[in-house]
Parts: C-alpha cells; structure tokens; sequence
C-alpha cells in the first residue's frame, strides 16, 4: 500500500535549485499564511526590490507550487482587507518548509565554498 503522504518519501533535494520566484514565495510564505498580492509585496520588500514579480509569474509559480504540494490554498485570516472573500490564501506545507531549508543549506555551503575561496564580496571580489 503506498504511504498516505507521497511527499513524506520524497527527498526535498529533487526539487533544487530552486528559482528565484519560488524561493521567493516559500520565504514569504515561511512566517505564515498570505494571500497572493501580500506575498508579492513580501518578495519584494525581503529581496530589496531586486525581485519584483507581476500577477503571471506569481500564479503561474503558485499553481506549480501547489502540483508540487509545496503550498497548499488556506482559509486566510485576512479580516480587514478589502474584498478578502475574493482573495486566495497560501500557507507554506511540511513538505515545503523541508524544500525550502534543503535549498537554504545548499546555499550555505555554497557561501561556505565561496568565502574558502575568497570569492565573496566582503573578501574583496567586487575589486578582482
């Protein structure tokens, strides 16, 4: 009998590197539940408007992310945003948070390479 949760057996690694787009929304997403204009508004205030996404890239990633059960839709607790019956809420899965954290340690040890090498910009790599 196969297990209840498939994505319990799968290894969050599969899905790395993440894109700019979802690593984006799963950071979003990781402090709790948002609705999609919301996490916008997140990505681009956390990546200090060096990513900005348009309704497209942010739906298209969320249906994606949601085939994937990356981020499952939520209820919302949205009460006093205007027209919130309308709005889609996302919340981050288990399975999600672990994709996520498997990215970030990936990154880590790049950083880790990088800063052994001298590469990084606090070591002077903007000058090279």
């Amino acid at each position: 009998m196969p297990p209840a949760n498939l994505t319990e057996e799968r290894d969050p690694r599969t899905l790395l590197p993440l894109t700019p787009a979802v690593f984006g929304i799963l950071m979003a997403l990781a402090d709790g539940e948002k609705h999609g204009y919301a996490i916008m508004r997140s990505v681009e205030v956390e990546s200090e408007g060096r990513l900005r996404m348009g309704p497209g890239t942010l739906y298209g990633s969320l249906d994606r992310m949601l085939r994937a059960k990356l981020v499952v839709e939520s209820e919302g607790g949205d009460d006093v945003a205007p027209h919130s019956g309308r709005r889609r809420f996302y919340r981050i899965t288990d399975f999600g948070g672990r994709v996520l954290r498997a990215d970030i340690r990936r990154l880590e040890q790049a950083m880790a390479i990088a800063r052994r090498k001298k590469l990084t910009l606090r070591h002077g790599l903007a000058s090279r």
